[in-house]
């Protein structure tokens, strides 16, 4: 069964993951351009001029946060992996010596 804040930390890497999708595709649409292209950022309902280097800063600045987030998400996934198989181990070990303290009984 997987824990609510695990669910969680699965569907926050799946939207990291599509950002970061986005975010290069954004990148690579920027380096076609030319240097004295005009690059326009959607803020609420108005775009605003933006330079070129500013907007391939933004991006890359970007990318380098989910990035950073994935990572780390993907560390306590894997740390709540470890917990939960840790777990489940000495649970199959308590039912085995359940298991066997009940059939010397049935045996007595």
């Amino acid at each position: 069964m997987i824990s609510p804040k695990s669910r969680k930390n699965h569907q926050l890497r799946k939207k990291y993951t599509i950002q970061l999708g986005e975010n290069e595709l954004v990148l690579k649409e920027l380096d076609l351009l030319e240097d004295d292209a005009n690059v326009y950022k959607l803020i609420g309902p108005v775009l605003v001029k933006q330079d070129l280097a500013e907007a391939n800063a933004n991006v890359r600045k970007r990318i380098e946060y989910i990035s950073a987030e994935l990572k780390r998400i993907d560390a306590t996934l894997q740390d709540n992996e470890g917990q939960q198989n840790s777990k489940r181990e000495a649970m199959m070990k308590l039912q085995q010596r359940l298991q066997s303290i009940q059939a010397g009984k049935a045996k007595a």
